[in-house]
């Protein structure tokens, strides 16, 4: 016979085991329901942006504005930039097969499948510089050559190179686009036909280059900044300006220009000439000497500082204008 100790003994196990059962069920209840509170503060729905859409949100349309390197070009380092493929001869050879991995056969079976053409001297934009929205970024990339744009590019940067020619065929088909930024480069020659066929161009920077003649621009074009190079008045084509109607910043400061080039379009408000050879000007420069009752009003910013021209002989040449040129009077 059992003692009375021990059927007690053997009552407690059994009323413990039977409680163990339902907390172990209530906990792998409320496990999966703590778990789902981390996710309540995420708002997921929202949660869509990607690069089509990147250049809407963020308005990378003033980036010379935001990231104006001024004097401070060589000391700036872009961090943003993808990382330069390796050189493509140094690549594996797509078409060779390492060991326990086969060729991949064509649907028709015809044989294997050829390896992709691997680009030379024109890398995708994209695998050498920035590609946000409808701007590519490709400032101190190290590029010898334009890269091959995406065909809805609109703005370029491509700053701090060693950038030596611009082909006419290396903007081909990009009718979008509006800004081409070239600054600081070694471009010494650039094609006739390199900008004149682009027909939303706006903006064309070239200063800091090695230019001796500017090429023939589009009618489009509103700003022009060919400052810090070796242009001289030869390097104009005659009459270069008279027909862009909707130029507004003509800057040619720091060149070996040893006139003014004329004539000047009606919607220029703004020319810089400083520090070239300029020693003398017509009285039509920038005024029509037969009507004495024109005013020029868009052309308000003339800068002739820095030549060796002596303003005060030239008093007829500035009647229409609403402020003097700055310079040597």
């Amino acid at each position: 016979r059992m003692c009375p100790l021990g059927w007690l003994g053997v009552a407690s196990l059994c009323l413990g085991t039977l409680w163990a059962v339902p907390a172990q069920e209530r906990r792998k209840a409320e496990k999966p329901k703590a778990d789902l509170t981390l996710y309540e503060n995420l708002d997921l729905d929202n949660y869509d942006l990607t690069l089509d859409n990147y250049g809407e949100i963020l308005d990378l349309s003033n980036y010379e504005d935001l990231y104006d390197y001024g004097d401070l070009a060589p000391k700036i380092e872009v961090g943003t930039l993808a990382p330069r493929p390796r050189d493509p001869k140094t690549l594996p050879d797509l078409g060779e097969t390492t060991a326990g991995t086969p060729k991949l056969q064509s649907p028709s079976g015809a044989g294997p499948v050829p390896p992709a053409p691997i680009p030379g001297q024109g890398l995708p934009s994209c695998l050498l510089c920035l590609c946000l929205g409808t701007s590519v970024y490709c400032d101190d990339a190290d590029l010898e050559h334009i890269p091959a744009l995406p065909p809805d590019t609109a703005y370029l940067y491509a700053r701090f190179n060693r950038i030596g020619a611009v082909r006419a065929g290396d903007f081909s088909g990009l009718e979008k686009l509006k800004r081409i930024d070239l600054s600081s480069n070694s471009i010494s020659w650039a094609d006739a036909d390199a900008f004149r066929l682009l027909p939303s161009l706006q903006e064309l920077l070239l200063p800091e280059n090695r230019l001796t003649a500017l090429p023939e621009l589009p009618r489009s074009i509103v700003r022009l900044d060919a400052r810090l190079n070796r242009i001289p008045s030869a390097g104009l084509r005659p009459e270069a300006f008279r027909d862009l109607k909707q130029l507004q910043f003509l800057h040619l400061s720091d060149n070996q220009l040893d006139f003014i080039p004329v004539p000047l379009p009606e919607s220029l408000r703004s020319l810089h000439l400083q520090n070239n050879n300029i020693q003398t000007m017509h009285e039509d420069t920038f005024c029509d000497s037969q009507d004495h009752g024109q005013i020029r009003r868009a052309l308000e910013d003339i800068r002739l500082d820095g030549n060796p021209i002596n303003l005060s002989l030239f008093p007829n040449a500035f009647f229409c204008l609403p402020r003097l040129p700055t310079g040597r009077f």
